[in-house]
């Protein structure tokens, strides 16, 4: 079982001395990877637990990939219509090849509507934008040679493509996933609702003729609590997952250290 922890790219604790502190000793713990999360435009209404303070996903990975030496680096999750394709494609590429491929990018296609507003962008089309912008990452991560918009241009430095985890739940998060993703990536899924959702997933795959995606559950789990954290990554592997992801709230930079010592306690 995989098992990494979110880091706080939000709020109080988003400083670059404790961002690199708490991933590096999760890295010197042996956990598998730590992940970011994806807000751009939070209303005052919405603020609460960050005051609005939120790093940017990929500027905060490039900067933990030079803080960091063997550890994964993930979006929990990139929203694709967010941002222009190419430009991401580029950020994409840019932090596999400085990171020595640590990358996993974890894909979601975002909900929140006063988001969308602030950023202009018809919330109505945000699966469609989705697509695209996965279609054109695999097709930049194919050649060296891709043509958009008529015009053919050179993508390079092209390192080899990370792992795609599509977020989300329901029939549209698993038809994505069997397009375009290596994995799956729900949040807050319990292990019985995953457990049918795996065994549909596995269909589909079989269906498309192609291996199952892994499974990767972001969640917050009982890390104050030895015997229900062994309890609970049992059950979720029993259901069907290949990794968790705990993405409790923490007061403090302590709290965030605790995690990661419980984590790393349960490999």
């Amino acid at each position: 079982m995989k098992l990494g922890v979110v880091l706080r790219n939000m709020g109080e604790l988003s400083t670059a001395p404790i961002l690199s502190r708490v991933a590096g000793a999760a890295e010197a713990a042996g956990l598998d990877g730590v992940w970011v999360t994806d807000h751009l435009a939070i209303p005052p209404g919405e603020a609460e637990g960050s005051n609005g303070r939120y790093l940017d996903p990929l500027a905060t990975l490039a900067y933990l990939a030079a803080a960091t030496r063997r550890i994964h680096l993930g979006t929990a999750v990139l929203i694709a219509p967010y941002r222009p394709p190419l430009p991401v494609a580029k950020w994409v590429a840019t932090i596999q090849e400085l990171s020595g491929e640590r990358l996993e990018l974890g894909v979601g296609v975002g909900w929140m509507a006063a988001e969308f507003r602030a950023l202009g962008i018809e919330r109505a089309h945000r699966g469609r934008d989705t697509d695209r912008f996965l279609e054109l990452l695999h097709r930049c991560f194919a050649a060296d040679e891709v043509t958009g918009n008529g015009q053919t241009f050179l993508f390079r430095p092209r390192p080899a493509r990370p792992p795609v985890l599509i977020g989300g739940r329901g029939t549209h998060a698993l038809d994505r996933t069997i397009r375009y993703g290596d994995g799956w990536l729900p949040v807050r899924a319990s292990p019985e609702t995953l457990a049918g959702a795996r065994r549909e997933l596995s269909e589909r795959a079989e269906a498309a003729e192609r291996e199952c995606p892994t499974i990767q559950v972001m969640t917050s789990l009982p890390v104050d609590d030895r015997a229900a954290l062994e309890d609970e990554i049992a059950r979720y592997r029993e259901a069907g997952a290949s990794g968790l992801i705990h993405a409790g709230r923490a007061a403090d930079e302590a709290a965030c250290l605790r995690a990661v010592s419980a984590l790393a306690e349960v490999r």
